[in-house]
């Protein structure tokens, strides 16, 4: 069967154009479809060789070249060659700057400059992953947000659902066993929440957990002394801090994310 092959060309990353030409193709059933990205093109001798390589190989090229003189240099190539092409950016270009009466600027690469927000997001996520359950104790001087409690609750999906709205959390598992991290007292107790459980309800979730691991339900670790003793710790620790405390007993976490942020944003009003 015969191979039909794409080349997407940009002058910057070529998600954009990808992802098009992708949801495109997804139009046809041709298994043998490839598509290859050709990024940052950005001279003749380039866009030279992709139109005699698609020429050679019966190609369709498919392309994002925003600088005019890079679009119409690969147009005259690909006609003189007989090369089919798709200009995937320049129609919608052509006719916002009719409609708007505004030049546009043809800078490669600006939706990823505007999308600072995205990047922003990932960033956070990848903090609240590396910071997850006091892993590194210098991430608690860098957070947006520190998050502390006993096990179970709800520490790690709150770091990343708060991470997901683009803070940066750190969370601290506070057992008495072990002392917490000197950098949770140099912290700003303003970035600080602590996260208080009923000694009950905690009980219930910590055997239901071993449960689902196929661990006795009776271990020590779901006792109900157990859970009161660490959660008197925590409260010691809370109050040697001087933070705000959220009770979390029958709360969603966005729920809880909600209190967090709105008690950030006053603190930050002060």
């Amino acid at each position: 069967m015969d191979k039909h092959l794409i080349y997407v060309v940009s002058d910057s990353v070529g998600e954009t154009a990808e992802l098009v030409v992708k949801a495109a193709v997804s139009q046809f059933q041709l298994p043998t479809i490839e598509i290859e990205r050709i990024p940052y093109v950005n001279d003749e001798k380039t866009i030279n060789e992709i139109v005699a390589a698609a020429k050679e190989n019966n190609a369709i090229i498919a392309f994002t070249l925003v600088v005019p003189e890079s679009k119409d240099y690969l147009i005259q190539k690909a006609i003189a060659s007989d090369v089919e092409y798709i200009d995937i950016i320049g129609p919608a270009i052509n006719k916002m700057e009719k409609a708007f009466q505004v030049n546009p600027k043809y800078k490669p690469g600006l939706v990823h400059k505007l999308d600072e927000d995205y990047f922003r997001r990932v960033e956070a996520i990848e903090f609240a992953v590396k910071y997850d359950d006091g892993r590194d104790p210098k991430g608690i001087l860098r957070a947006d947000i520190v998050l502390i409690g006993v096990s179970r609750t709800s520490k790690t999906p709150l770091s990343q659902y708060l991470a997901l709205k683009r803070f940066r959390v750190a969370n601290v598992p506070i057992v008495p066993e072990i002392d917490p991290p000197q950098e949770l007292f140099k912290v700003d107790p303003h970035k600080c929440f602590g996260l208080r459980i009923k000694p009950d309800q905690l009980n219930h979730i910590r055997k239901e957990r071993l449960k689902a691991l196929g661990l006795n339900a009776d271990a020590s670790y779901a006792k109900l002394d157990r859970i009161e003793k660490e959660l008197i710790y925590f409260e010691k620790i809370i109050q040697r801090i001087g933070c705000e405390v959220i009770e979390v007993s029958n709360r969603a976490v966005e729920e809880t994310a909600n209190i967090v942020m709105e008690l950030l944003y006053k603190s930050q009003k002060r």
